[in-house]
This record gives C-alpha cells, structure tokens and sequence, in this order.
C-alpha cells in the first residue's frame, strides 16, 4: 500500500499498527454504547490526546497494536504520519464532543456521534479506507499553489 502523495512530513508510521489501533478504537467505542460506561470514552478521549500531543508510546492503544500486530505477524508497512495524525486529530474531536453530549444527557447525539466515529473507524480496520486521509489530501490538493 503506497501513500497517496510524497511525505509531507518527516515522519512516517506504520500503517498495520494504525489499522490495529483502529480496532481498539472501535471496541472501547463499542463498550461505551453497550454499557453506557463514561471511562471508556473518556480513555479514548486521553488515550488520542496522549498519541497526538505526548508520545504514542505512552498510549495503551498503540502498545495493544503494536502486540496485536507482533502476535499476527502482520508485515510493517510505513506511510507518510501527517494524514494518519489528522485521522487521529478528528478522533479526538469526536471523542471530545461525545464526551461532552453524555455529560449532557443528550443520547441522540451521542448515538449520532459515535455513529460517525464508529463509522470511520470500521472503514479503516475493514477495508484500510482512512476517512481523514482522503480529507487531508483534499485538503492539500485544494491548498497546493504552483
């Protein structure tokens, strides 16, 4: 799987751990809607904070993928970082807006949240499909001047 433009970043990630984690995601957002359990989305919410502005190696999540994908023996793959750190950017967003709408009491848009988050989140680890990539690279296409 080829990136679909040269890095913009200096970093790169690997995309197998990416989609692992992906599926962590969706199960600590699952245990969240089946058990109505405010930690599990408030992990999420710490645990994206933690990948996005300390060091992925402090994320439980990260460490879940990094085994799961050992256990697997799952290939490395690596991908320009910027579009899978703008996914995880979104993550936290809807992370952070469900936490709140639960907070509230407001169970539709909780619902509808998640929805989306676990909509996202089901693309990537089914079909490697990474909604905020594309957006990201929209995004340059749109901002690229010549």
């Amino acid at each position: 799987m080829q990136s679909k433009s040269c890095p913009i970043s200096l970093f790169r990630v690997d995309a197998n751990i990416a989609r692992v984690g992906a599926f962590y995601v969706a199960l600590f957002l699952l245990l969240f809607l089946f058990t109505h359990n405010s930690f599990f989305i408030y992990f999420l919410t710490f645990d994206f904070a933690t990948r996005i502005f300390l060091q992925k190696e402090w994320s439980l999540i990260y460490h879940l993928a990094s085994f799961t994908k050992k256990v697997l023996h799952l290939e490395t793959m690596m991908i320009d970082a910027a579009p899978k750190r703008l996914a995880m950017f979104f993550g936290l967003a809807f992370s952070v807006a469900i936490s709140a709408v639960s907070l509230f009491s407001l169970p539709v848009f909780v619902y509808l949240l998640s929805g989306v988050l676990l909509g996202c989140v089901v693309l990537e680890v089914l079909f490697s499909y990474c909604l905020g990539c594309e957006i990201y690279h929209l995004y340059k296409k749109l901002t690229l001047k010549w």
